[in-house]
């Protein structure tokens, strides 16, 4: 009796330490993950050691193997085959138009089926709204499945009847977990998904919380393997950062076809809608819009409304001429140099570049005899704009040195080209689409590089005067003449 009750001690604690060893082998454990770069680190640490970045390690959950391979492989899928690129054909490509102009120009001529597009941007700005103002249009010959984890169906109704959306073939799912929104997916077998956000979407066997890397990554892999499988376009709402960035894991961004970022300042009525990545069209292009009561509304000729209220005969303004993407813009740009108060002046810049700027002004001064050493200097794109191309900087120069001055540049003079650290002006890039803009506006007096006339065909610009500077001083004398 008592050599039976030693053997079945000795098996229940034998079975014991298997359970023990299963439910070690399966669980989860704590570890500190780097949201713009993926790096895994058993501890916290301020700084990233794989991208140097600070304050992105974030507790979250290390989910067991097995899971992780479960995660990976929904979504549904077919298994594919080696085939030879002579055989793979193209033509059978579709796009859906979304009925607003700037947003297929954006996406480089519409929507392709079974394409994954990320739209972010700050709160507020119109993300939600323009996916909704789309369905009007979309939902006359596609059936729209808008799924929400934000919002309510009722809150949804009411946004829509606002902004006159009243689709039949539009059909509201709130619902944060994935895997029943792809279960609804196979079932009503719609035309069209968007999902609003993929930071609210959760996967039930992954333990983290939604929001965490390891969940958006997940949640979007599920998204993409659905879209691919099915031949339906997804489109996916992400949120951003502190600094702007696509919130979540830098990955991100490499699992979908398209980035689409909309940019402006939620005090302004214009928005910019910029195409950061396109596997089906170009990048950077942008598209314009004005947010109104009735949502957002496209803005065609972009140049014309950027320039609205410029003001005249006025010192520290000048207009000049960028490439977004393939289409050139008209922009204002504003100087400003007053007397400093203090004994470090103060340099400020809005829209442009603030170590471009400090640049700017030690050009002006080593090589042109321009002085801001002792003057505040602020600098503004009007509109919102956020100027990044070297085209800008003659502009810029002309600016400031007309507010130094107090000179005004010509009300009819558009100004561009690059500064070089010697003082001379560079040439750029699309010459012939930048004049035609500024012809196409009512400009009649253009001032760019002079190594830029090269191969110019002056004869197509009629009633255009074109002036090539060689220096900033010729530029200055030529746009305040």
């Amino acid at each position: 009796m008592a050599e039976t009750r030693l053997h079945r001690r000795k098996l229940g604690t034998e079975s014991a330490a298997q359970g023990m060893g299963r439910y070690m082998a399966g669980k989860s454990k704590v570890i500190y993950q780097c949201t713009q770069c993926g790096f895994e680190s058993p501890k916290w640490a301020g700084k990233c050691p794989s991208c140097g970045e600070w304050n992105t390690l974030l507790e979250t959950v290390k989910e067991p193997e097995s899971l992780q391979r479960a995660a990976a492989s929904r979504g549904g899928g077919s298994i594919s085959r080696a085939v030879p690129i002579g055989e793979i054909s193209t033509t059978d490509e579709h796009r859906y138009h979304t009925g607003l102009s700037e947003l297929d120009r954006v996406l480089g001529g519409g929507i392709v089926k079974g394409s994954l597009v990320l739209i972010s941007g700050d709160p507020g700005i119109g993300k939600s709204t323009i996916l909704l103002q789309i369905c009007e249009y979309l939902g006359r010959d596609l059936r729209v499945l808008y799924v929400s984890g934000e919002e309510s169906a009722r809150q949804i109704k009411l946004r829509a009847s606002r902004l006159g959306v009243q689709s039949p073939n539009l059909m509201i799912l709130t619902e944060t977990d994935i895997q029943y929104v792809v279960e609804q997916i196979r079932t009503e077998k719609p035309d069209l998904v968007m999902v609003d956000s993929v930071q609210t979407m959760n996967y039930t066997e992954l333990s983290s919380s939604p929001g965490s890397v390891t969940q958006v990554r997940e949640c979007t892999n599920v998204m993409m393997r659905c879209a691919k499988a099915l031949d339906v376009p997804v489109i996916v709402v992400g949120h951003v950062n502190k600094d702007g960035a696509v919130a979540g894991p830098k990955v991100l961004e490499h699992i979908v076809d398209a980035v689409l970022l909309f940019e402006g300042d939620r005090q302004m009525t214009y928005r910019i809608l910029r195409a950061v990545k396109n596997r089906y069209g170009s990048t950077n292009e942008i598209g314009v819009f004005d947010m109104g009561e009735k949502g957002l509304q496209q803005v065609e000729n972009p140049s014309l409304a950027m320039l609205s209220g410029r003001p005249k005969d006025v010192s520290g303004t000048c207009v000049t001429a960028v490439m977004e993407g393939s289409r050139p813009l008209l922009a204002e740009i504003q100087g400003l140099a007053t007397t400093s108060g203090f004994g470090t002046p103060r340099r400020m810049a809005t829209g442009f570049d603030y170590n471009r700027m400090a640049l700017i002004l030690a050009v002006l001064e080593k090589r042109a005899g321009f002085y801001f050493s002792n003057l505040d200097t602020y600098l503004n794109v009007v509109g919102g704009l956020r100027l990044d191309q070297p085209s800008v900087d003659l502009a810029v120069a002309m600016a400031l040195v007309s507010s130094l001055k107090d000179t005004p540049i010509r009300e009819d003079t558009v100004v561009f080209g690059e500064i070089g650290l010697a003082g001379e002006l560079r040439s750029v890039s699309h010459i012939e689409l930048r004049m035609a803009e500024v012809a196409r506006l009512g400009f009649t007096r253009c001032i760019l590089p002079y190594h830029g006339l090269k191969g110019l065909s002056v004869g197509k610009f009629e009633g255009l005067e074109i002036i090539g500077a060689k220096n900033i001083r010729e530029a200055f004398q030529a746009a305040s003449a």
